[in-house]
């Protein structure tokens, strides 16, 4: 059985598709809707719904506060997107974000899944376990920016 905050993620994941890309909720009503805390659905989408993951969150607390959610729309698909990845990426990442990249790159047709499934390999911790900790997240930038370059060309 999916866990409630899977359960949530779905939900809003839902709701944004249903409204062309942005919705607008009340924290305590979704809280009421699933039987748990609003902490619960702060959690959700503090973690799930950040501009790693391609979403623009805006939040108003108080009586009659709000959560907006949009999906970020890339207008611009392929070469500059790539372009705009690489050079904001930074020298060290995590696989969990590198993954998340490669994620987003696939769900916005940006390259093919076998292409991700590519990304994702080389950037695992296993093909780099050899590799000293400490390091990890800064070969693994040097790889992913590699792999994307090579794509652009």
């Amino acid at each position: 059985m999916a866990k409630l905050s899977d359960l949530i993620e779905a939900f809003i994941k839902q709701l944004i598709n249903d409204t062309n890309g942005a919705i607008e909720i009340q924290r305590n009503e979704l809280a009421n809707q699933f039987n748990c805390v609003p902490s619960q659905i702060n959690y959700v989408i503090d973690t799930r719904f950040t501009t790693e993951r391609g979403y623009y969150v805006e939040s108003r607390r108080g009586g009659g506060g709000y959560i907006k959610i949009r999906r970020v729309s890339i207008e611009h698909k392929g070469k500059n997107y790539l372009m705009h990845i690489i050079n904001s990426m930074g020298d060290n990442i995590s696989q969990q974000s590198a993954q998340v990249f490669i994620n987003n790159f696939i769900d916005y047709n940006v390259i093919s899944e076998r292409e991700g499934m590519m990304l994702r390999a080389a950037t695992s911790d296993k093909v780099l376990a050899a590799v000293p900790i400490e390091n990890r997240g800064a070969i693994r930038a040097n790889i992913l920016k590699n792999m994307l370059v090579c794509l652009l060309v």
